[in-house]
C-alpha cells in the first residue's frame, strides 16, 4: 500500500521513497544511494517483525486449538509462548487465566488477570473475568469493585449490573448461614449454604461450613468431599484440615485422620484444636490396643476395665465403639456377667443387625440371664447370616433344650428344695406339704389345696424315686412319660390314675388314704 512518494524513477530501491504496509508493518525506500543501506536495514526490521507477528499468531490459534479438544497442557504451553514474545498484551494473560480455570486453578488464572490488567488498566473484560473468579471464591468485596469497575468503564453494561447484584445477594447469604449455623439452625443454614453455592461454586468459606454442617449430621463422607474441595483450593487451609481428619476420625479410618492432624501441626504446632483431636485419637488408639491384649490373654477383669476406659475417651464415637463394645461383651459373657454382657451386645447389634458375632455373643449372654428365647431367637438370626457354622448349631440346640425345660415343673421348687437336696430331705418336704395342702384341711379353698397337693404329690412321685430323679436332673421331660400319653395325672379318684398313700402313724385318729 502506498502512503507517499518523492523523488524520480520506479522498480528499484534507487529512484523513489515509498512507504509500504507489510502485513502491518512499515517498511521505505530512499531513491538516493546514501540511503540504501539504511533501506536494507529496515527492511530486516520488517520482514523480522512479520516473523514475529506470525509467530504470535501461530502460538495464539495453536492455543485456542488445544484448548478446544481439552488438551490443556499444550494450551497453557501455547499461550505462555505468546506471552514471552509480547508480555505487555493482556490477550495473552487473559487466554491462559481461561485454561487455568477449566483446571481449577483459580490462584494461578487470578495471576494471570491480576498481570493482564496490570498491562492494561482500562481491559474491560478482564475486570469482568477477574470480579467473576472472585466472586466464585467468596472475595465478595473485591469483585464488587471490579464490576463496580466495569460499569465505570462501560455505564449501564447488562452483564456487569447482574454480576454486581449476585456478588451483593451471594455475601449476604453466606452471612447468614454463618449466623444460623451458630445458632445451631442446621436445616436453614443448610439451605442458605446452597443457595451461596448455586452463586459461587468454589466459596472455601461455604463448603468448610457446610463440611462443617456434614459434621454436625454424622454425614462423615460428605464432610470429608467438603473438605477435600477446600483443600484443593489450599492445601495448607488449617480449618479443613481439621475438619475433614474429624470426619475420617469418625469413619474409623484413624491412620488417614491421623495424617490431616500432623499435616496441620507441621503448618501451626501450636493450633490448639488439631494438637486436642491428634492427641485424643492417640489416646484412644493406646487404649484400645491395651484393651484388645487383655482380652487376648484371657486377663479378663483387665480387658473389662481397659474397654471402660476406651469407652470414655470418645463416647460418641460410634463405629470405633462398636469394636470396643464387642470385645466388652465377649470379656463379660466369659466372666459369666449376663446382664452387663447383653446390654453391651445390644449395642452392637443396634448398629449392625446382621453382625453374626454379636448375635452369638448375646445369645450367650441371655444363656447366662435364663432368657432362654431371646437366646434361640438370636442364634437363629446369626445362623441366617451363615447357616453352616456348627458352633451356632450346637448353640442353637442348647439354647432350645434349655427353654424346654424352662416350661416343664420344677419340681424341686415345688417341694421348696434345690437340685442338691437328700433323699431325706425330699421325703421330709414332700411330707410336710402334703399335710398343709391336704384337701381335707382346706375346706375354705378346697379347689386350690387341691391343685397343690397334685403337685405336691407328682413331685414326689418322680425325685422321690432315684431312676425318675437322675432322669428328670438330664433333663428327660419326665412330665409327659408321666402323664401316660396325655391322659394327666391324678392322685383323687376321678377317672384317671387311682393315687393312694398313707403317712407312716397316719394322722391323729388313724391313717388316710385316697
Amino acid at each position: 500500500m502506498r502512503m507517499g512518494k518523492s523523488g524520480g524513477g520506479t522498480g528499484h530501491l534507487g529512484g523513489e521513497l515509498q512507504w509500504r504496509l507489510f502485513d502491518g508493518s512499515v517498511c521505505w525506500r530512499q531513491g538516493t544511494s546514501y540511503f540504501r543501506g539504511i533501506a536494507l536495514a529496515v527492511l530486516f526490521l520488517c520482514q523480522a517483525f512479520h516473523a514475529f507477528a506470525s509467530d504470535a499468531a501461530s502460538y495464539l490459534q495453536s492455543g485456542d486449538a488445544a484448548l478446544s479438544s481439552g488438551d490443556y497442557t499444550i494450551a497453557i504451553k501455547q499461550y505462555s509462548k505468546f506471552i514471552e514474545l509480547d508480555p505487555a498484551a493482556p490477550l495473552g494473560f487473559t487466554k491462559r487465566s481461561a485454561v487455568y480455570l477449566q483446571q481449577r486453578k483459580y490462584r494461578e488464572a487470578l495471576v494471570d488477570l491480576d498481570r493482564a490488567l496490570s498491562v492494561d488498566s482500562t481491559f474491560f473484560q478482564g475486570y469482568l473475568n477477574r470480579g467473576r473468579l472472585l466472586r466464585q471464591m467468596c472475595r465478595f468485596k473485591e469483585a464488587e469493585k471490579d464490576f463496580d469497575k466495569v460499569l465505570e468503564l462501560k455505564p449501564g453494561h447488562s452483564h456487569g449490573t447482574k454480576d454486581l447484584k449476585q456478588s451483593v445477594h451471594a455475601a449476604a447469604l453466606l452471612e447468614k448461614a454463618t449466623a444460623l449455623f451458630d445458632a445451631e439452625d442446621f436445616d436453614q443454614a443448610a439451605e442458605a449454604l446452597e443457595n451461596v453455592l448455586d452463586i459461587s461454586s468454589e466459596c472455601a468459606q461455604a463448603r468448610l461450613l457446610r463440611a462443617k454442617l456434614a459434621l454436625k449430621k454424622k454425614d462423615f463422607s460428605d464432610a470429608v468431599a467438603e473438605a477435600g474441595r477446600v483443600l484443593k483450593l489450599d492445601d495448607g487451609d488449617l480449618d479443613a484440615l481439621l475438619v475433614r481428619g474429624n470426619a475420617y476420625f469418625y469413619l474409623a479410618d484413624h491412620d488417614v485422620a491421623l495424617r490431616h492432624y500432623q499435616s496441620g501441626l507441621r503448618l501451626d504446632p501450636e493450633h490448639g484444636e488439631l494438637k486436642k483431636q491428634y492427641f485424643k485419637l492417640k489416646l484412644l488408639l493406646r487404649k484400645t490396643k491395651a484393651a484388645e491384649e487383655a482380652l487376648e490373654k484371657n486377663k479378663l477383669r483387665t480387658a473389662v476395665e481397659a474397654y471402660y476406659a476406651a469407652l470414655e475417651v470418645v463416647p460418641d464415637h460410634d463405629l470405633h465403639n462398636i469394636k470396643l463394645n464387642m470385645g466388652l461383651c465377649k470379656a463379660l459373657v466369659k466372666l459369666g456377667r449376663g446382664k452387663d454382657a447383653v446390654t453391651r451386645c445390644s449395642l452392637v447389634v443396634g448398629m449392625d443387625s446382621a453382625s453374626v458375632e454379636a448375635l452369638q455373643q448375646r445369645a450367650e449372654a441371655r444363656l447366662l440371664v435364663e432368657d432362654w428365647e431371646g437366646a434361640v431367637a438370636d442364634f437363629k438370626a446369626a445362623i441366617e447370616q451363615n447357616p453352616q457354622d456348627h458352633d451356632l448349631r450346637e448353640g442353637l440346640h442348647r439354647a432350645e433344650h434349655a427353654l424346654k425345660l424352662s416350661k416343664r415343673k420344677d419340681w424341686y421348687k415345688i417341694l421348696g428344695l434345690t437340685n442338691t437336696a437328700s433323699a431325706a430331705e425330699i421325703k421330709r418336704a414332700y411330707k410336710k406339704l402334703a399335710l398343709q395342702w391336704h384337701p381335707d384341711k382346706n375346706q375354705d379353698n378346697k379347689e386350690e389345696a387341691e391343685n397343690k397337693f397334685r403337685e405336691v404329690a407328682e413331685a414326689y412321685e418322680v425325685l422321690g424315686n432315684e431312676e425318675k430323679r437322675e432322669r428328670y436332673d438330664r433333663g428327660e421331660d419326665m412330665e409327659e412319660q408321666q402323664m401316660g400319653g396325655g391322659h394327666g395325672y391324678n392322685p383323687f379318684n376321678g377317672g384317671g390314675q387311682t393315687f393312694s398313700f398313707q403317712f407312716e402313724g397316719g394322722f391323729p385318729g388313724g391313717g388316710f388314704h385316697f
